[in-house]
C-alpha cells in the first residue's frame, strides 16, 4: 500500500524527489493529482512512498 508523501506542481519536481529518495533506497511511485489521463510536464503530482516507511523519507530529507 502506497501513501502521498508531498505534491509537488510539475512532473520535473516529482523526478527530482524521485531521484533523491529512490538514491537512499526508498522505493517511489509518482501519480498526477488529476489522474493519469490529463498527466503533463505542468500537472501536479502525488509522490508516494510505502505505508509505514514515510519516517524513512524523513530522515533522508534532513540529511540533505
Amino acid at each position: 500500500m502506497w501513501v502521498d508523501y508531498k505534491t509537488v506542481n510539475t512532473l520535473i519536481a516529482a523526478q527530482m524527489w524521485m531521484e533523491i529518495l529512490e538514491g537512499e533506497g526508498l522505493p517511489v511511485r509518482l501519480l498526477p493529482v488529476n489522474g493519469i489521463l490529463y498527466a503533463s510536464e505542468n500537472t501536479a503530482f502525488r509522490v508516494m512512498v510505502p505505508r509505514g516507511r514515510e519516517h524513512v523519507a524523513d530522515e533522508i530529507l534532513r540529511k540533505l
